[in-house]
């Protein structure tokens, strides 16, 4: 934790942007904290700040649904720690949001201390990311219906590639996004679309998008 840590909050509820700022300074009384309420201001706060240490992002706000935010943060801005701090209670969303980078998923029912902790240990440069058990500590349910047991198959480089087939990318930009060969990534996609049960490209772009703005 540096000595003057830079923390950005973005969430639309007015209590719980105190809530965090009180936990952010529980742990980090020195810290400089950064607050906005919608999409259109965390672009502009993360574009003003992108050296932040950290930023607690909520996925619902206005402007944005779903894993948009995300999506926005992963694409420019690739470098920043980005925790989501949800009441979203499905795993996926935990996985979904890990895979574009995301270092850890907090839910919105943690009490005080537990958040402080987590905070703590986020500022410290820990991380949740491919740590078993992180969605049960978190309190993040196990998925239930059909879709979402499959997509708890997709190892995280899978769910990173689904994502990125929502925007129509072909194989040679996914594969320079990601540093990884062509080749490779059309094994990726052969397997996420036999995991998924699906038999083009393109059916995995339309479940993308839906993930992308589902609540």
């Amino acid at each position: 934790m540096t000595a003057m840590s830079t923390v950005l909050i973005a969430d639309d509820h007015p209590l719980f942007r105190v809530a965090l700022r009180l936990a952010v300074h529980a742990v980090a009384p020195a810290a400089r904290v950064i607050e906005c309420d919608c999409f259109d201001s965390l672009q502009a706060m993360v574009r003003s700040h992108p050296s932040a240490d950290l930023i607690l992002l909520d996925l619902m706000m206005p402007g944005v649904d779903g894993m948009t935010s995300m999506q926005f943060l992963a694409d420019e801005f690739p470098s920043m720690r980005v925790a989501v701090v949800s009441a979203l209670p499905a795993e996926i969303w935990q996985r979904t949001a890990e895979a574009l980078g995301a270092i850890a998923y907090i839910h919105k029912s943690l009490g005080p201390e537990a958040m402080q902790a987590v905070i703590r240990r986020l500022l410290d440069g820990d991380d949740d990311r491919d740590k078993p058990g992180a969605a049960r500590r978190l309190g993040i349910a196990r998925p239930e219906d059909p879709l979402k047991v499959k997509l708890g198959r997709l190892s995280p480089q899978e769910l990173r590639i689904l994502m990125l087939l929502k925007d129509a990318r072909p194989n040679k930009q996914i594969a320079a996004d990601l540093g990884i060969s062509e080749s490779t990534v059309k094994t990726h996609i052969s397997t996420l679309l036999r995991k998924l049960g699906l038999s083009t490209r393109v059916q995995a772009a339309v479940l993308a998008q839906k993930l992308m703005t589902q609540r």
